[in-house]
């Protein structure tokens, strides 16, 4: 032992009765009144127990019933979370928080002389003043944790008060994986204010993690692991550059840290295009809106000289992993579509978002807005390169094409089209490369349609588009139509 005498800390039951009401979960809230500890300041109906005799749930049925005149069957109440609690005077007590959905009768204040008022209140807009140890349970439950700390120090007020904010959550065995390291919420919490729960929201890939952030005052954030250094860097310098051009269609950058490479982002609204269905009639709509963000993206800082023919020096790579997968004749495809980069005229550069597709784009459909999020692949290029992974979707829906033309604003140039094919065949090359080495069964799928899509527009000759004649991207959704 390393103190003079062990712990003999009173223990406390609380009662967290939740119900269904107008403005989402709410919880039921007593006030202290008269000569009583923390008068004027809400709590949840609670207490000690009685003496050895008494469990913990027959404790809190007793309490329910003596505070607030409700009957609680001893097989409706569920553990919620146990907290450790010492106040400002230096006297701890161990809090257990038990959940009451279920009950019989209509709760009142029965107990008048230690309080005066008791209601339901929103979970998410919980009332001041509350007391300290009673919102720490709250805020704990909330985060769905199992079991907190809340040690106050000399000083500090009774009731809750933001910047004395003591409660330290104590990590699940089960929640460890899905809760970034602890230096990661250490940086998430110094940029804004202590963060009560954590939803792992990555993409089944391991390289990179994100996770919603939920604030104990209300708001959510995204933190976000890159992969790398290079990824981490494009996603800072495109949300301290060009983004904030595209106001609130995009989130804001809150805090980076390169050490980490992490940043904490605003939360935006919608829903993710990715596997989304709609009628015909909210496609084109969506589609108009894509074209409109495209092109806000594109003018968000004025084109620059291109800077020569396209890259094609890491085809031989993404060739050699994805050759296993390949058609007969893709190979041959391939070779002959990138000969002819070397030839295509050099386009005007300007901010391009570089993985412009469905799953980076949410569309709120009761304020008609749409939302771009995902910025690590951000680099100046030609404005065609943002739509290379949209053709896919277009395929066969001229309108769709239409629409997205329509919002942007004008079509495609032939030098465009000639670019389009060529950045399109090295991104299916190096999809399927990537999908079939990190088992991404999408990836590899989408990069066989860009193949046999644009091999059955260009035709049996697979030397006709190092000839000059690129397929027109316009022509091949209208042909597949008919």
């Amino acid at each position: 032992m390393t103190g003079s005498q062990r712990h003999t800390e009173p223990l406390d039951v609380h009662l967290i009765a939740v119900r269904d009401g107008t403005a989402g979960t709410e919880v039921l809230l007593s006030r202290r009144a008269g000569d009583v500890y923390a008068a004027g300041c809400r709590h949840l109906p609670s207490g000690h127990l009685d003496g050895s005799w008494e469990h913990m749930v027959t404790a809190l049925v007793r309490k329910t019933r003596e505070e607030t005149g409700v009957v609680v069957d001893p097989a409706d109440v569920r553990a919620a979370v146990t907290v450790h609690h010492r106040s400002p005077a230096g006297g701890a007590r161990l809090g257990v928080f038990f959940e009451v959905r279920r009950w019989h009768g209509t709760p009142q204040v029965t107990e008048r002389a230690v309080c005066d008022a008791m209601g339901w209140f929103a979970l998410d807009e919980l009332p001041e003043p509350m007391v300290a140890y009673c919102r720490a349970g709250l805020d704990a439950y909330r985060a769905g944790a199992r079991m907190g700390v809340h040690f106050q120090e000399p000083g500090d007020p009774l009731a809750y008060d933001p910047a004395v904010d003591r409660l330290l959550l104590v990590p699940d065995l089960s929640d460890r994986s899905a809760l970034p390291e602890d230096t990661v919420r250490a940086f998430a919490e110094q940029a804004v204010g202590r963060i009560t729960r954590w939803t792992d929201v990555s993409w089944a890939r391991a390289e990179s993690r994100v996770w919603r952030a939920y604030g104990a005052e209300g708001g959510t954030w995204y933190v976000k692991i890159h992969q790398n250094d290079r990824f981490h860097q494009r996603e800072v310098d495109a949300l301290r550059g060009w983004v904030p051009a595209l106001g609130a269609a995009a989130p804001r950058l809150v805090a980076a840290d390169a050490a980490l490479r992490a940043v904490v982002l605003t939360a935006v609204g919608g829903r993710s295009l990715h596997g989304a269905t709609y009628p015909p009639e909210q496609q084109r709509r969506i589609f108009h809106l894509i074209g409109q963000l495209a092109a806000c993206i594109h003018t968000s800082a004025p084109p620059r000289p291109g800077g020569g023919a396209l890259q094609v020096e890491k085809l031989g790579r993404h060739l050699d992993g994805a050759r296993p997968h390949l058609a007969p004749g893709d190979e041959q495809f391939i070779r002959a579509t990138a000969e002819r980069a070397a030839d295509l005229p050099a386009l005007e550069v300007v901010p391009t978002h570089g993985d412009f597709q469905l799953r980076n784009l949410r569309w709120d459909e009761a304020a008609d807005t749409l939302y771009v999020i995902d910025f690590e692949r951000s680099e100046e290029g030609p404005a065609v390169r943002d739509f290379v992974r949209l053709s896919d979707v277009w395929y066969g829906r001229p309108d769709l094409l239409q629409a997205v033309m329509d919002g942007y604003g004008r079509l495609f140039t032939p030098e465009e089209e000639a670019q389009l094919t060529v950045l399109s065949v090295l991104d299916a090359v190096s999809g399927i490369s990537y999908g079939a080495a990190h088992c991404d069964p999408e990836l590899v799928e989408r990069g066989h349609r860009t193949l046999a899509r644009l091999r059955a527009v260009q035709g049996p000759d697979p030397h006709a588009a190092a000839r000059g004649a690129a397929p027109d991207h316009h022509a091949a959704t209208r042909g597949a139509a008919r």
